[in-house]
């Protein structure tokens, strides 16, 4: 690697921050755009006369896109560079969001849904290679968090302005709003290139990025070992947001489950912990801060069931996001230290998406679980989940913190 490489500096540089930045304002639009369909769902439904059924497609519509964009941009990404693919996703999903406002019924809404989520799969990932190859490596593990948080904050934007606009610019407004991050590709090109060890890497004969994710036993190991814990993650997120609002007002009678104040709330304990895991993982290593919050997360969950006052289940919602979400601050840089660079943004998406198409599942076997048994054990469950992750990353998963990237 040449001298003065910016990831072998003690600080990281202009073009460091400004990768970091565009990675963070990306994935926040991201965050923005998906949650944003969540928050106009019953509008959305009453507008244009779509029953319950086809509205929640919408979202496993623009879920589907994403595992397939994530796939595809991530090997584009790695083939054609970060500056560039990144720009691409961040058009493709901010022009068809737009696109939406425009909507005359289901199908073509569906349709932009879908192609949206093409630019919201790949966005992700390809940003935290970005940021990976251009950070310092004792730095690395906290500005993939800081990425991780930008998502956080487009999600408690959306939360935050839907209620305050929609009165005034309907559905088709907020949905407007989505071109906005067009005009922030032009700066993107034109002010941060790419990364010298990509340019390095273009230089070496060209491989399949997925081939070298399984290319041999010890690759393959590693790559079973991301994929359990992306998808475990997932699983505990998705499981959790999406039946806690419903636990909570059926059981324990909590209108408040059913406002902005519920969701900022949790959203800002699930940001402290991600911020918490880059500190930690920077200081300490990946390993032992992944085994740490994945025993949290198993415990809290368990916690969590037993709480009644409505002010422990709100402060016992906070902490148990910090743990069950926190571990999206390390995955980001485990997943760059573990894989070359003409496979990195490939392996980012690849995983995290596979991991998101297993947890869509994660609602149906909560529901069904609650409905014959009890929220409780349906919890208990997901809290088992855990010790699977805790026994993946100690038998798959080697330490990496300090390695050079390849």
């Amino acid at each position: 690697m040449p001298p003065g490489n910016p990831i072998d500096s003690p600080r990281p540089d202009k073009q460091a921050k400004l990768a970091m930045a565009a990675s963070a304002i990306g994935y926040g639009v991201e965050g923005f755009d998906l949650f944003l369909l969540v928050f106009l769902i019953a509008t959305i439904s009453t507008s244009l006369h779509i029953s319950t059924t086809r509205t929640s497609s919408l979202m496993t519509g623009t879920l589907l896109g994403a595992v397939l964009g994530g796939i595809g941009f991530g090997m584009l990404s790695d083939r054609f560079g970060r500056v560039r693919v990144l720009t691409w996703t961040i058009l493709l999903f901010g022009i068809f969001t737009g696109l939406c406002a425009f909507s005359r019924g289901y199908w073509d809404l569906l349709a932009y849904r879908t192609i949206a989520g093409l630019g919201f799969g790949g966005e992700f990932g390809i940003g935290l290679a970005l940021v990976a190859e251009t950070w310092p490596a004792h730095l690395r593990a906290r500005a993939s968090s800081y990425v991780a948080l930008g998502g956080q904050g487009g999600i408690l934007a959306a939360a935050i302005f839907t209620p305050i606009l929609l009165p005034y610019i309907g559905w088709r407004g907020m949905f407007l709003v989505g071109i906005l991050p067009v005009a922030f590709t032009f700066v993107l090109r034109r002010f941060l290139p790419e990364p010298q060890l990509f340019q390095q890497a273009a230089t070496r004969p060209h491989k399949t990025p997925i081939r070298l994710l399984f290319q041999d036993a010890a690759t393959r190991r590693k790559s079973y070992g991301m994929l359990i814990l992306c998808s475990v993650q997932q699983i505990g997120y998705y499981g959790l947001m999406t039946w806690l609002p419903f636990y909570l007002s059926t059981r324990h009678g909590l209108s408040l489950t059913r406002s902005a104040i519920w969701t900022c709330v949790t959203v800002l304990g699930m940001s402290s912990g991600i911020w918490a895991f880059g500190q930690l993982a920077d200081r300490f290593g990946r390993r032992p801060i992944f085994f740490l919050f994945q025993t949290m997360a198993a415990i809290m969950v368990l916690v969590y069931s037993h709480l009644n006052s409505p002010m422990a289940l709100l402060i016992g919602g906070a902490v148990m996001g910090v743990f069950v979400n926190g571990m999206l601050g390390g995955y980001g840089t485990l997943i760059s230290e573990l894989y070359p660079t003409e496979a990195r943004a490939t392996a980012q998406n690849l995983f995290f998406n596979v991991g998101r198409a297993i947890a869509g599942f994660a609602p149906l076997a909560v529901g069904l679980i609650a409905t014959r048994y009890s929220f409780a054990t349906a919890l208990a469950a997901l809290a088992s989940l855990y010790i699977v992750d805790i026994v993946a990353t100690a038998t798959l998963i080697p330490e990496t913190k300090g390695v050079e990237l390849l």
